[in-house]
């Protein structure tokens, strides 16, 4: 029960600052110029598209440690993770793909751009995060299916520093990273800066909520898979 009121707390204070840092976004982040977007106003769907795409790095991230646990030590801790991971690397990056096909139709004239390495390689981040938990629903849970899907789960992250590194290599209409060993000092307005942090913040506590909370229901479903067993031993006897 204490597990839950954290995770209700974060998720709440998530969904506050976020809320908070989209509306500083949306009314009081300064306007671009028109000269140098095809649509200026477009550019504040951003505020949700960045700090998603950041927090969805970390849930890969989180999807790697859980799938090397299990790899490495068998632990179900870690078996939990990558499902809990998975599912919200799934969620984030949904969110990342539909705002960003969104802005690119306003801003590209396109919603989505196959010859730019960046798009696709975050597109097969996501199908692959769709693909893991589909599987893990309909997969019988075996130790043989938990090392393909971890395997697979680490195969995952590698993509995410090709992600980043791409608009540096293959630049095509993705902008260039903004934060991090590549991006351009002083690229970005220290408004816009700040607002993304904010929203980041939000969107992050969110997200600790979120896996608490799931963490919580898969804890609440091997409990009642257990006692399921022990009355179906109780009929069968």
């Amino acid at each position: 029960m204490a597990n839950s009121k954290l995770g209700i707390m974060f998720f709440m204070s998530g969904l506050g600052v976020a809320g908070a840092g989209l509306l500083l976004g949306l009314f009081y982040a300064p306007s671009v110029s028109s000269e140098e977007w095809n649509a200026p106003e477009a550019y504040r769907i951003i505020f949700w598209h960045v700090p998603t795409a950041w927090t969805s790095f970390i849930t890969f991230g989180m999807l790697f440690v859980g799938s090397l646990g299990w790899m490495w030590k068998r632990e179900e801790w870690a078996w939990k993770l990558s499902g809990i991971s998975a599912e919200l690397s799934l969620l984030y990056g949904l969110c990342v793909v539909v705002s960003g096909t969104i802005w690119g139709m306003a801003e590209w004239g396109v919603p989505w751009d196959w010859g730019d390495v960046r798009l696709n390689t975050y597109a097969v981040l996501s199908g692959l995060a769709l693909y893991l938990v589909m599987s893990r629903k309909s997969q019988p849970d075996t130790p043989e299916y938990r090392d393909v899907y971890s395997g697979i789960g680490l195969f995952g992250f590698l993509l995410v520093p090709l992600t980043y590194f791409a608009t540096i290599a293959w630049q095509v209409r993705h902008p260039a990273p903004i934060v991090g060993p590549a991006s351009e000092p002083n690229s970005v307005d220290p408004v816009i800066y700040q607002v993304w942090l904010l929203s980041f913040a939000g969107f992050l506590l969110l997200m600790i909520g979120q896996a608490i909370l799931s963490s919580r229901v898969y804890s609440e479903e091997i409990r009642l898979e257990k006692l399921q067993t022990i009355i179906d031993e109780m009929n069968e006897g």
